[in-house]
């Protein structure tokens, strides 16, 4: 009897105890989060890669003649123009050389006029058989040595007007022009070492290497028309510290083969530069992206979390009820992470508090984000 009485004790008190334990649950008050709609954005898909510019013109001045260094006509680290005058080397003794030449062409213009004068005359004298047939000969071979000789004689004025006209060493293109490694008075000569250098500007090309898969899945697989570029890429820079240059480009090369290596193919992209803002050796983001954006679902980072299932995020449903979402996650964005599925555009994600809350759960909304 003592023992029924124990055990219906025993019941009681846990009983009580299972009661106050489920008070206590339904008194705890649901989470407080904060939520943000699903932004929808036009995106323009692409990649990102590490880059470097190059002039496309780059050029060291070096003369052509030896001399003696007379003159120089540019501002070390200017602008110049495509033609203009550098450096003037000491002419003296290649104008001697183009006199000492037509000297030359006249004397030998002389000695075949004459050579000419003899050969005729003896033309006309052996029919009459009054010279041999070998002085005929011998004045035929005269004439025609004469001959070679005024064109050896043209030769040698050409040559020597060719080295004058290099004792002025003008640009080959418009660029900027760099220090000048040689004083006036120096003794210059084809061996001596550059005078100078010279690169372009405008335009700017920048290279890069890309994988042969990505190559193809950006469509760069060749150029449009004779100019170059492809109309279904276009080519974005960014400079660093967040400042994105201000013109577009285009791919204007693709390597013709894959660097077995690396399993990467060079490309170079052309950027308009008539500011003057990019500088050959440069280290630039080069960004290639599609012409036509297309619409995207975007949420903040904030709100994706990850297990051992991937990545998810918690989303509400009606009667503010968290609803768990696996998502697969694309490209980060300005406006945040692109998700390419697991959400739709009317959906609203947890933003804050995820610590707390779990699939199903009841939550309390604290402020919509803007």
């Amino acid at each position: 009897m003592n023992k029924k009485i124990i055990a219906v004790a025993i019941c009681a008190g846990l009983l009580v105890g299972c009661g106050d334990k489920l008070d206590s649950q339904h008194a705890r008050p649901s989470p407080l989060v904060a939520t943000q709609a699903v932004q929808v954005i036009d995106y323009q898909q692409g990649k990102q890669y590490v880059g470097r510019t190059e002039a496309q013109e780059d050029v060291a001045i070096i003369a052509q003649v030896s001399g003696y260094l007379k003159e120089r006509f540019f501002v070390e680290g200017q602008m110049v123009k495509q033609g203009q005058l550098l450096y003037q080397i000491d002419p003296a003794a290649y104008e001697a050389k183009v006199a000492s030449a037509n000297a030359a062409i006249a004397q030998a213009e002389a000695e075949l006029s004459n050579a000419e004068l003899n050969w005729q005359r003896n033309k006309n004298l052996l029919p009459k058989g009054s010279i041999s047939q070998s002085d005929y000969d011998r004045s035929t071979a005269n004439k025609l040595s004469a001959e070679a000789q005024l064109k050896a004689a043209k030769a040698q004025l050409h040559l020597a007007e060719v080295d004058l006209s290099h004792t002025k060493i003008t640009a080959p293109f418009a660029g900027r022009i760099s220090d000048s490694n040689a004083s006036l008075g120096d003794l210059v000569s084809p061996s001596a070492g550059p005078l100078t250098t010279l690169v372009s500007l405008d335009p700017m090309h920048t290279t890069f290497k890309v994988s042969e898969r990505e190559r193809l899945n950006l469509g760069i697989d060749a150029l449009d028309g004779a100019g170059g570029g492809n109309e279904n890429i276009e080519v974005v820079m960014s400079l660093g510290a967040g400042k994105t240059y201000d013109h577009l480009g285009y791919v204007d090369f693709i390597g013709n083969r894959i660097d077995l290596k690396t399993g990467t193919i060079s490309l170079r992209a052309s950027f308009p530069n008539a500011e003057h803002t990019l500088l050959p050796g440069q280290h630039v983001q080069v960004f290639l992206r599609e012409k036509t954006p297309i619409k995207v679902n975007v949420i903040p980072r904030r709100a994706v979390q990850s297990d051992l299932e991937g990545d998810f995020v918690m989303v509400l449903t009606d009667g503010d009820i968290a609803e768990r979402r696996n998502v697969e996650l694309g490209p980060q964005t300005e406006h945040g992470v692109v998700i390419r599925s697991g959400v739709s555009h009317d959906d609203v994600v947890l933003t804050k508090g995820l610590q707390s809350v779990r699939n199903g759960m009841n939550v309390r909304i604290e402020q919509p984000e803007a």
